[in-house]
């Protein structure tokens, strides 16, 4: 009896000893999940900030468009809300977030790390009860030199990463999916020569006299000529997005948007290998000084890298086209639209994968996406890719406007040097001078029509810095260089979109750009070269600073009564015309359903392999002219008319009457045609 007492004490004291055990691991557990849930409650916030400036932003805007207002665009909003938000957060945040807590440790004797390149991890080992030690990683983040911040300001903060895999992939594809092809490629030349020559010469300046200045300042001796080029490379990133959105709204003369859009999507580009080509340069050159072998593989790398990565994107493109062209996949809109951004986003990924550009591929891939794949897309992936893209851009571009705002406050690693920042904000006013007025005059002296002084003058101020200037700063805030030039950078950015964005109205004033002009009315007048709608006499709201309907059409007439005179029948860019030749005859029948099919376009021997890749729908369809594309390429192409061999003759132009259908020929004219006029119902002739 007594040994049973004793053996059910001891098991019960066994029970009690497991009890308190589980009792010390649950106990460990609920800590952690209190951990968890109060991060996961910071995560929710710091996403509940930015949501709520972007509604902030957006109802802002709609008040704006309301009150027709346009001292100030919606990026310009998002980076003043994202600056209120960020010192809010800094100077009365209070305790919303929790104290961390801190653990200093010092590295082991012989570890072998520098300032520059510090470990990607810290293992953290340390006693435990029962268990022996135990080994936690920490994540290197930077340099913190406010020890005493709270979990709220680093959680305002994002990875750099995010910026270039998440954010910028849809701006920048956005671009050249919305790229106004006709209007580009006839300006293709001075796009190029302002984009790539420019953009470079941008870069050089600002950092052969950024290395000048700072040399005249004792706390700036930590900056290398190289670590200034690149800073000239990414400070000469232009974003002109709030220049471009009035551009759009009041009809400024469509060759100047052109210039201006069309520099600014491939200077980003550009911007990207150069600053790219500048680290290659650094990685070659051991001892930081000029070599010329070094400089050699610099000047290949970029060239390489921005080849490659624009065949990566086109073919990208094109595999697309073929895919939506030989597939019923369009008979499911959706599946149709979700193969669209799959295989756009993956050409971004397999070029970053493939150490090129992916800002370069993604951007090409949007071009050709639109020249292309759209045409073969469904009218429901049609709309639902053009939306989509829109929305997404919208909400990219403020959600870094405002990012920029808030980290000005809350991101730790910026680094205030007021004489480095003077002659940032010097340096990338002469730079964007350096390349917009000697080009300028370059150009003008082998162009008809000349780009004028006025033109040039909105060139210059309409290179606002933005979101690429920011990511390619930000991505490398390690030494104290860097730190200062993503702070100057960031000011930068905040000055030329408040000030020099809200001032566009009054600069179009001051150089007496006409806006309210009809895409077929331009400044830089093309002679004989019109739009293929009709002229609308409309007047953008406000009288559009005095340009009036009857001055657009005086306008309209000189420019047909120039071609009567004998000018020449059309000013475009050699490559342009050769390039639309090729795309008409076979790129367009091989990617797309449209006629001619390549039957009609390559040789006999060819008809085998050109039957293949015809599908029944190009031969079953009615044929178009240009003068009735429906789809998207009625702004992407350059029809013949537009090249030079249209029939265009003695200023007059021969258009095919409106009404009458697209299969009709010189063989086969209608015998009657029906118009209707407005008047009672039914009235016809």
């Amino acid at each position: 009896m007594a040994a049973r007492r004793r053996s059910c004490s001891l098991k019960i004291l066994v029970l009690i000893c497991v009890f308190v055990g589980s009792c010390c691991g649950e106990s460990s557990d609920i800590e952690r999940d209190v951990l968890a849930s109060n991060t996961h409650r910071i995560d929710s916030l710091n996403l509940l900030l930015y949501t709520f400036l972007l509604i902030l932003t957006v109802l802002t805007v709609w008040l704006f468009k309301h009150r027709r207002l346009r001292f100030l665009h919606e990026t310009g909003l998002a980076v003043i809300y994202g600056l209120i938000i960020g010192a809010i957060i800094r100077y009365a945040g209070g305790d919303v977030g929790r104290q961390l807590v801190h653990e200093m440790v010092v590295p082991e004797k012989g570890s072998t790390y520098n300032e520059s390149l510090p470990p990607d991890f810290l293992l953290l080992k340390f006693p435990t009860k029962n268990v022996g030690n135990k080994t936690y990683s920490y994540t290197f983040r930077g340099e913190i030199k406010d020890i005493e911040e709270n979990e709220i300001d680093l959680k305002a903060t994002f990875d750099p990463e995010i910026f270039f895999n998440i954010i910028l992939p849809p701006i920048i594809f956005h671009a050249g999916y919305s790229l106004k092809r006709r209007y580009f490629f006839r300006n293709l030349g001075a796009i190029l020569t302002y984009a790539m020559l420019g953009t470079t010469i941008s870069s050089f300046v600002i950092g052969a006299v950024m290395y000048g200045a700072v040399q005249l300042m004792p706390s700036s001796s930590s900056f290398t000529f190289l670590d200034l080029l690149y800073f000239g490379s990414i400070i000469s990133a232009t974003d002109p997005v709030t220049v471009l959105a009035i551009f759009n709204d009041l009809h400024v003369d469509v060759n100047l948007y052109a210039l201006v859009f069309g520099e600014s999507v491939l200077n980003d580009a550009v911007a990207m290998v150069l600053s790219g080509a500048i680290q290659n340069y650094s990685k070659h050159s051991g001892s930081g000084t000029f070599e010329f072998n070094a400089f050699l593989k610099a000047v290949g790398n970029f060239f390489s890298f921005f080849s490659l990565s624009l065949f990566l994107g086109a073919v990208m493109g094109c595999i697309t086209a073929l895919l939506t062209k030989f597939t019923r996949v369009r008979d499911f809109p959706l599946l149709e639209s979700a193969l669209f951004l799959l295989m756009s986003y993956s050409t971004f990924l397999m070029a970053e994968a493939a150490e090129l550009t992916g800002i370069v591929a993604v951007l090409f891939c949007g071009m050709c996406q639109a020249h292309y794949t759209y045409n073969n897309l469904s009218v429901d992936s049609r709309r639902r890719t053009k939306k989509l893209f829109e929305l997404l851009n919208f909400l990219a571009e403020n959600f870094i406007f405002c990012y920029i705002g808030v980290s000005m406050f809350t991101f730790p690693k910026h680094h205030f040097d007021v004489g480095f920042i003077v002659a940032a904000f010097f340096c990338a006013f002469l730079g964007r001078a350096a390349n917009i007025y000697p080009l300028s005059f370059l150009l003008n002296l082998g162009r008809k029509p000349k780009i004028s002084y006025n033109f040039q003058h909105m060139l210059f101020f309409s290179g606002l810095r933005g979101a690429m200037a920011f990511a390619l700063a930000i991505r490398n805030t390690v030494s104290e260089a860097r730190q200062s030039m993503l702070t100057a950078t960031s000011l930068v950015v905040i000055v030329t979109v408040i000030i020099f964005g809200g001032s566009t109205m009054q600069l179009l004033t001051w150089f007496n750009i006409p806006v309210g002009v009809e895409e077929e009315v331009e400044m830089l007048q093309y002679s004989g070269v019109r739009s293929v709608y009709d002229s609308t006499e409309q007047t953008a709201p406000g009288g559009a600073l005095g340009q009036s309907a009857e001055s657009r059409r005086r306008a309209s007439d000189a420019a047909g009564s120039s071609n009567a005179e004998g000018t020449k029948p059309n000013e475009k860019a050699w490559m342009a015309k050769i390039w639309a030749d090729f795309d008409v005859k076979y790129m367009k029948p091989f990617l797309t359903h449209a006629r001619p099919t390549l039957l009609d376009t390559l040789p006999v021997c060819c008809n085998p392999l050109a039957r293949i890749l015809t599908t029944t729908e190009q031969l079953t369809q009615e044929p178009r002219t240009p003068r009735h594309r429906s789809d998207s390429d009625s702004d992407m192409c350059l029809d013949d008319s537009e090249m030079g061999y249209g029939n265009n003759v003695g200023g007059v132009e021969s258009r095919q009457p409106r009404g009458v259908s697209s299969i009709a020929t010189a063989e086969n004219w209608p015998q009657a045609v029906r118009v209707k006029l407005p008047g009672p119902p039914g009235a016809e002739i």
